[in-house]
């Protein structure tokens, strides 16, 4: 019987949603150690895909997908057709999968994670959720014979279902206390991220802390390449819509290149990415290529301008040090608002008084507690009860879409109405006020 591409694309990700999915719940079943035993399986029984193209591996604490998307960006200016997985997603689950940065189409996704899951039905121990997203991803690019991937670790690294790639180079963004119940501490993070280096690639860290150094250079990679050593953003200034930069490689340096990007943060991201474009041509790319590629470059939901008068940000920041990047951006960009009223919710597992506490409570007069649709969410209550912990009014509107509509309507047009805590939580938003 024929179905229907609409009816077919909601089969699958009704079947998809059977499997285990960690990203909801937040937490293994208590019997089930970390293993990639079921991903190693399920892509054996593809032909191993993952091995049809090098692969440019990414982890880190904060600033991952923003890297991943620059990295995209930069090798398809060079001319290359370039896979890219990322996660989790903003609002359709088809951003996870992309081709030279278009997200791949409902017939695709519905026939290429439907065949996986044809698979998996055949496996003595069925894969995870996000194991069946990455595998299908893996064969997606396969199947479309990309150039290159770009592949964003979903969690840490080590034990992470995108760790059956061979990276040719792996970059590790930075190091910061997120994952603790998994890693246990910051010396674990570190640990669970230098997990993805392998023996022959360049691995380029972007952490520039020393306590690393060490278990960096004995990860096995061929050469390691380092922020403020090897490569840097030698300067970054405001510009009109994002950044002029000043960038530095092993190879060349680069000056007054735009970036479309919000926040000081972002050039470290872009230095990241121009480094490994570079390490994987073994040569680095021509200032034609670099401006080209970085003028295309989008990161939605990463202080991403989605309104003015009032002027509406939305950011994902979710721990400490995404919400330390978010301040001094506001501090630097934006300094001129006159109140920041704030549509916060947060994932159990995150703290959004400390959130709030990084961003400094001073400056925010007011916040809309909310609520994302999603399991591990964390009540708007609990939120708005942490909001007044921090010495900073509250009120609970559940809604993610009525919480912004609500901050809007209180706000006055030189107020900031930011949207933050949670990806989860921007992605509503931005369907609510984008029309996604």
């Amino acid at each position: 019987m024929n179905v229907p591409p609409d009816e077919q694309y909601m089969r699958t990700l009704a079947a998809l949603g059977a499997y285990v999915n960690l990203e909801a719940t937040g937490r293994r079943p208590s019997t089930a150690p970390p293993t990639l035993d079921r991903m190693r399986a399920l892509v054996a029984l593809m032909a191993e895909p993952q091995d049809s193209y090098p692969v440019l591996h990414l982890t880190g604490t904060n600033g991952k997908t923003s890297t991943a998307r620059i990295l995209t960006s930069l090798l398809v200016a060079q001319g290359l057709s370039v896979g890219t997985y990322t996660s989790p997603h903003l609002e359709r689950i088809n951003e996870r999968f992309a081709w030279n940065g278009d997200p791949i189409s409902d017939d695709s996704f519905a026939s290429v994670v439907g065949a996986v899951l044809e698979l998996a039905d055949l496996m003595a121990e069925p894969p995870w959720y996000f194991e069946v997203l990455a595998a299908s991803a893996f064969r997606w690019f396969a199947d479309i014979a990309v150039d290159a991937a770009v592949v964003e670790v979903g969690m840490l690294g080590r034990w992470d279902a995108t760790n059956v790639v061979n990276a040719a180079v792996a970059v590790i963004t930075n190091i910061g206390a997120d994952h603790l119940d998994y890693a246990g501490d910051l010396e674990g993070v570190a640990y669970e991220k230098a997990g993805i280096v392998k023996p022959g690639c360049t691995l380029v860290v972007g952490e520039p802390e020393e306590r690393w150094r060490s278990l960096f250079d004995s990860a096995g990679a061929a050469a390691v390449w380092r922020r403020e050593e090897d490569f840097a953003c030698v300067s970054s200034s405001i510009a009109h819509g994002g950044r002029l930069l000043d960038l530095r490689t092993p190879g060349s340096s680069y000056d007054g290149i735009f970036l479309p990007l919000h926040g000081l943060h972002q050039g470290n991201n872009a230095a990241c990415a121009l480094t490994a474009a570079e390490a994987l041509f073994g040569t680095p790319l021509s200032a034609d290529v670099v401006e080209a590629g970085f003028a295309r470059v989008t990161s939605p939901g990463r202080l991403e301008v989605a309104g003015r008068r009032p002027l509406v940000l939305l950011d994902g920041a979710h721990n400490v040090d995404g919400a330390d990047a978010l301040g001094v951006a506001l501090t630097e960009e934006f300094a001129t608002l006159e109140r920041w009223i704030l549509v916060l919710g947060s994932l159990r597992g995150h703290d959004p008084g400390d959130l709030l506490r990084a961003l400094d409570p001073n400056r925010i007069h007011h916040v809309v507690a909310c609520q994302p649709d999603w399991g591990r969410a964390l009540p708007a209550d609990e939120v708005a009860a942490a909001a007044r912990d921090a010495g900073v009014t509250a009120e609970v509107v559940a809604d993610v879409g009525a919480a912004v509509a609500t901050a809007i309507e209180m706000a006055d047009e030189d107020d900031l109405v930011l949207v933050t805590g949670s990806l989860y939580v921007v992605g509503e938003a931005r369907a609510a006020l984008l029309g996604g």
